[in-house]
């Protein structure tokens, strides 16, 4: 697969609603990365929020499987894909945002509190908030603080009718992380 398959695959599935909450795939991805471009994050980063959902459209589970009680993993779905085209600074926060969530809630009692209703209860299905024994494993990963700011991110990507950059605006970022 391509980027530009990619790119066709989150344009065109993207318009599924995003687990539960007020927006489609798509919003929140394009959300998740202008956040990022607005802190002046790195190509990579940037790139890394606007596939780090990419999991959820790979499968054919439905749109609010979390509800189901179903866990689609996808942190580690999309990355067969996305590992043979990007390189590690771009799916390693990908696959790491998941943990930066069950992270963040153990080390910030307060971070727990800011999660939709809808995260919370992927949480739970996700494994849970960490031990501050998984915590402490989880900071020494190479990329946890790039995938802290994307969980970080994710979470306020969720505004209902937000005005983004279109998903070609950030084609050009995106070709500059390619392996």
């Amino acid at each position: 697969m391509s980027e530009q398959e990619i790119f066709e695959m989150l344009a065109h599935k993207g318009e599924q609603q995003y687990g539960g909450e007020g927006v489609t795939q798509l919003e929140h991805a394009l959300q998740c990365a202008m956040l990022a471009e607005k802190a002046q994050a790195n190509p990579a980063l940037i790139t890394a929020c606007l596939f780090h959902d990419l999991g959820h459209l790979m499968h054919n589970l439905g749109e609010n499987i979390a509800a189901d009680g179903i866990d689609d993993r996808h942190e580690y779905r999309g990355l067969e894909i996305l590992s043979k085209l990007f390189l590690p600074q771009v799916t390693e926060p990908i696959r790491l945002h998941v943990e930066a969530k069950r992270y963040l809630c153990a080390v910030n009692t307060k971070y727990y509190e800011t999660l939709s209703s809808a995260s919370k209860k992927s949480l739970e299905l996700q494994g849970g908030v960490f031990t501050l024994k998984q915590a402490e494993q989880f900071q020494q990963s190479p990329y946890a603080s790039d995938a802290i700011k994307l969980r970080i991110w994710d979470e306020q990507a969720k505004i209902p009718h937000l005005t983004t950059p279109s998903l070609y605006y950030f084609q050009p970022v995106i070709l500059t992380c390619l392996n």
